[in-house]
């Protein structure tokens, strides 16, 4: 790096999200980008100043989707297969661009299938879109 050169992080306006390796963007808002890997705590015999925090599994939440609702329903029919006892588990990236919209982090998730989803809050004295959420469990998520 230069002396004095600045790197200034990405925006986190500009991402896609891509499901089955095709893009079912126009997302509002991507959240749960998150690992948590749990901890054990060991007390050893005689030793007072500290206690030993063992490594145990990692968990991943859930991730959640926010989008404008629009005359593609194929999310919602992905749910209600799943309430119907047809679980299909699709893989999937949430991909974050730069400001010419090169893809700059690609979070990866495996075998994702909806566990909840959310309508809009319908305000007859508002002007806001839309919105559905779509919460989707999933075995983990991967940078490439």
């Amino acid at each position: 790096m230069v002396v004095g050169q600045t790197i200034n992080p990405y925006a986190a306006f500009n991402f896609l999200v891509e499901i089955q390796g095709l893009v079912v963007g126009g997302f509002s808002e991507v959240s749960g980008l998150q690992a948590e890997t749990e901890t054990e705590d060991y007390h050893e015999g005689g030793v007072n100043n500290f206690v030993h925090r063992l490594p145990k599994g990692t968990k991943f939440p859930n991730l959640v989707l926010k989008r404008g609702i629009t005359d593609s329903f194929e999310l919602w029919v992905w749910h209600q297969n799943v309430i119907a006892g047809q679980v299909q588990r699709q893989n999937g990236s949430v991909v974050l661009l730069d400001n010419t919209h090169s893809e700059k982090w690609r979070w990866n998730f495996s075998n994702a299938y909806p566990v909840k989803w959310a309508g809009p809050d319908l305000k007859a004295d508002g002007n806001t879109v839309a919105l559905e959420t779509l919460e989707l469990a999933h075995n983990g998520l991967w940078k490439t």
